[in-house]
């Protein structure tokens, strides 16, 4: 299976939004679990959100109620919408396919 690839990231001030995008190949996608992660400097990698093949969610308690992740199998492509964006949340955004396949990860920075 191909790496994921991400897309989306940037710079946004505080209360504002970004919507992240995870473009993975393989005719497995559609079965797999995928999931966002972030690391931010001199912090361990998180889990920010997942969603299975059947789109069953979860999410990080610091994350809840301001992201929300969606997939749309027919295009391999899997979203984390994030609102309300605190500069804690600025971070280096991973996606991850199934249980091992990482991309390179989006920056993102939450700053005034």
């Amino acid at each position: 299976q191909a790496q994921p690839v991400e897309s989306g990231g940037g710079l946004v001030q505080p209360g504002g939004s970004l919507r992240l995008s995870c473009a993975a190949s393989g005719s497995i996608f559609s079965s797999v679990v995928m999931g966002w992660f972030r690391q931010a400097p001199g912090k361990q990698r998180e889990l920010v959100a997942s969603i299975t093949s059947v789109g069953v969610t979860n999410y990080a308690d610091s994350v809840k109620g301001r992201f929300t992740i969606s997939r749309v199998n027919a295009k391999n492509t899997v979203y984390l919408q994030m609102n309300s964006l605190k500069p804690e949340d600025t971070a280096i955004y991973y996606c991850r396919a199934g249980s091992t396949s990482w991309g390179q990860g989006t920056q993102v920075t939450v700053s005034s």
